[in-house]
């Protein structure tokens, strides 16, 4: 009796297209876990001037909250043809898109945490000495760190799912794959990449959350030390509290 052949049966379930396409899924992870990242990174560089923007002069507030609201509003189709005059059809029209799509969350959370930072913290530093850049560096972004790294998780498994609308630009990394299996009704294909792109976001988050608790030790040092960190983790909390997605 000859063994079945899952690639000639076309099965969801196929180990045999994982073994002749690992190269193939290897590449586009590679491109999709890279469209993500530069998309994130560049998202934080834009979103936090905006934000100390809008803390800083609060008319500036409504507008760049709007704006960047507009911006996530826009369907994904629509958004990479207005960009496609300025970009071509290139990982830049996507990265550039993905960016504009994150800035409504990014801000909002890097300003919420901004504003949430208790008023004698800021004095305390005043106090002895600290001018802006190192009150803002030393004291304000520390403990905002919960609420923006709330913000970068969300954020992140967000532009994971987002990225696969590259596809329609061939630019979608894992989404090229599961684009092309709908087309040819390649369900291995199709299977594969689906769950690579699930996988991905979910081990983004978990690395994200490890991260998170790695440079915030005062978040939980209450359940250690009450007594010494008391005053820093209620302070976190309260930070933390702001970012929570509803």
């Amino acid at each position: 009796m000859s063994k079945r052949d899952c690639l000639v049966a076309n099965d969801w379930i196929c180990g045999e297209y994982v073994r002749s396409r690992s190269q193939e899924l290897i590449d586009a992870t590679v491109e999709h876990v890279a469209i993500t990242a530069a998309s994130v990174a560049i998202g934080v560089a834009v979103a936090l001037p905006l934000a100390l923007l809008a803390r800083r002069w609060r008319f500036l507030a409504a507008p760049i909250l709007g704006v960047t609201t507009v911006l996530y509003s826009i369907p994904s189709l629509a958004m990479f043809s207005l960009l496609l005059p300025f970009f071509g059809l290139s990982a830049s029209l996507v990265v550039t898109g993905l960016v504009l799509y994150s800035l409504t969350i990014l801000v909002r959370n890097i300003l919420a945490g901004l504003q949430a930072v208790p008023e004698e913290a800021r004095e305390a530093a005043k106090g002895m000495g600290y001018g802006p850049l190192r009150l803002l560096w030393e004291v304000e972004l520390p403990l905002a760190l919960p609420a923006l790294l709330a913000g970068v998780r969300i954020t992140t498994v967000s532009t994971v799912a987002l990225t696969t609308v590259g596809a329609i630009v061939d630019y979608g990394g894992l989404g090229t794959l599961i684009l092309d299996g709908l087309d040819t009704q390649f369900k291995a294909q199709v299977l594969t990449a689906s769950a690579l792109c699930v996988a991905l976001a979910i081990a983004a988050d978990l690395l994200l959350l490890a991260l998170q608790r790695l440079l915030t030790p005062w978040t939980r040092a209450h359940r250690i030390r009450p007594g010494r960190f008391a005053r820093k983790a209620d302070a976190a909390k309260s930070v933390a509290k702001v970012a929570e997605p509803v």
